[in-house]
C-alpha cells in the first residue's frame, strides 16, 4: 500500500508531464495562429492575383 501512495505522490511531485503538456499546448496555439495569417494572407493574394488578372487585356 506504500508503495501505490509513494507512487502517486512522486506523480504529482515530477515535472515532466507538466512540461510536455505545456510544449503541446503552445505548439496548438502556434499552429492555429499559423493557419490563422496563411488563411488571411492567402485571401490577399488571391485578390491581389484577380485585381491584376482583370486589368490585363
Amino acid at each position: 500500500m506504500n508503495a501505490l501512495i509513494n507512487r502517486v505522490k512522486s506523480f504529482f511531485v515530477e515535472e515532466d508531464g507538466a512540461t510536455a503538456t505545456e510544449y503541446a499546448v503552445m505548439l496548438a496555439l502556434i499552429i492555429v495562429i499559423a493557419l490563422g495569417a496563411i488563411s488571411a494572407l492567402g485571401t490577399k493574394v488571391s485578390a491581389t492575383f484577380a485585381d491584376v488578372e482583370s486589368q490585363m487585356p
